[in-house]
């Protein structure tokens, strides 16, 4: 069994910058094998079906790949507990960009004492 075997895409969260936001797209790793037969095949962790149609099994290579993308180091498993100069950054371009008294100003709410709060009948 001689398969060529190329990570095309190795695990990770694309991040994506919405106004007063950040969003987190997960991309999990993925695999290009060339079987035996001629056959090219795509893998990810979350794979089924791992046998191709000539029949040879690939199911160690998927399990290998969740192993891997459990491995991860968490900054790279929870990018957003990490990026904090980053969103600090994101937060100004925001804040300039909507001043206050714009209707598109974000209001931390959860910077608020109840004094400030609006009486909800």
């Amino acid at each position: 069994m001689d398969q060529n075997i190329e990570i095309i895409e190795e695990a990770h969260y694309e991040t994506r910058e919405v106004p007063f936001g950040r969003s987190y797209k997960w991309h999990p790793e993925r695999i290009v094998v060339e079987c035996d037969c001629g056959e090219e095949l795509v893998f990810t962790g979350t794979e089924t079906l791992t046998t191709c149609q000539c029949g040879t099994e690939y199911g160690d290579l998927v399990r290998s790949i969740r192993y891997r993308e459990g491995q991860l180091q968490d900054e790279d498993a929870h990018p957003w507990d990490y990026d904090v100069q980053g969103q600090a950054d994101q937060h100004s371009r925001d804040e300039a960009a909507y001043p206050e008294g714009s209707p598109r100003h974000y209001n931390d709410i959860t910077s608020r004492g109840t004094d400030n709060e609006r009486s909800v009948q």
